[in-house]
């Protein structure tokens, strides 16, 4: 007894991280997954998982887990309507105190990956909506390195986070301050596009820290399961390009001026007139979408990819 005492004053003096987990059909790597949140070294972790209805062992496997530390691991039933209502359920449910951290299924994270996380973010002011997100070590299903995801050539903004997302989900880490702003723009923001994606304009776009880490966190496993894959090489980067000239950016931009139309009071004044500028640059004349894109000065990362914008602009398939 004296000992779980010892122990359990050490833990409570560590910082607190809530894992969220949106799982499904995930029994293949889950293992590898779990093993590496409890090697999380300087922070006090408890992990919930939400299951959106898997019919294989990942459920078990969870339970199993859970049964190696009593009393840190709850398992949830999710809302069934794919990732990204699984991980809103969660960030939205979530109650406890500390940070936030988003976790896929078939990672493997570096045993400083919290730790890494939480001391940056403890430089923001508590009362500052704070977001960690970090590069990646992309590797193939048996986690054979495969290179590094590409490190940002610009800073993170409310201007660029209306058209390009610059944080991996899988890396986030975000303070108490951030959690409650997202449950707050949750409620009310309808669909969205992606998780992610959003948060990264909910935070930005209220004036909070968005810290993009230039090492990585952890291992990003691709494998034929992946939602959604690395965005690496110059053939992804040619096929997201072309996504947006046939117009696919348009669905997801006006997608997400409905999403942010709704969390309006939770933008600073600034990028409420960003937002009214983007919607010029999505939904105007060719005159005003080439003016929103000069006056908005609204960015992607890369020469190219910039350039490719200015074209969708003009076509009008941003």
């Amino acid at each position: 007894m004296r000992v779980r005492a010892i122990v359990d004053s050490a833990n409570a003096a560590l910082p607190k991280v809530s894992v969220l987990l949106a799982l499904y059909q995930g029994e293949r790597f889950l293992q590898q997954q779990l093993d590496s949140i409890a090697a999380q070294t300087d922070v006090s972790w408890d992990l919930v998982v939400s299951d959106d209805g898997s019919v294989d062992c990942g459920p078990q496997i969870i339970r199993n887990f859970a049964d190696a530390f009593p009393g840190r691991v709850a398992l949830q039933t999710g809302p069934g309507q794919g990732a990204v209502a699984n991980f809103c359920a969660l960030l939205t449910s979530v109650e406890t105190q500390g940070y936030v951290a988003l976790a896929d299924q078939d990672d493997v994270w570096f045993s400083n990956k919290l730790a890494r996380a939480v001391t940056t973010l403890a430089t923001v002011p508590a009362q500052t909506p704070a977001l960690y997100c970090s590069r990646v070590e992309i590797c193939d299903a048996q986690l054979n390195p495969a290179g590094m995801s590409r490190r940002p050539k610009r800073p993170a903004s409310f201007r660029h986070a209306l058209v390009q997302n610059l944080v991996q989900g899988n890396t986030i880490v975000m303070n108490q301050t951030a959690k409650h702003l997202m449950q707050s723009a949750l409620r009310t923001s309808g669909q969205i596009v992606m998780h992610d994606w959003f948060i990264y304009q909910i935070v930005s776009g209220a004036g909070g820290r968005v810290i993009y880490d230039k090492d990585p966190t952890l291992r990003y496993r691709q494998h034929d399961s992946n939602v959604v894959g690395a965005n690496e090489g110059m053939r992804a980067r040619l096929a997201s390009i072309k996504r947006m000239l046939q117009g696919q950016q348009s669905t997801w931009s006006r997608q997400n001026i409905a999403a942010l139309s709704n969390c309006t009071s939770l933008l600073t004044v600034e990028n409420r007139v960003h937002l009214e500028t983007f919607r010029q640059l999505v939904e105007g004349s060719v005159v005003h979408r080439l003016q929103a894109m000069w006056g908005g000065q609204f960015y992607r990362q890369g020469c190219f990819s910039q350039a490719a914008l200015w074209l969708a602009a003009a076509i009008g398939r941003v």
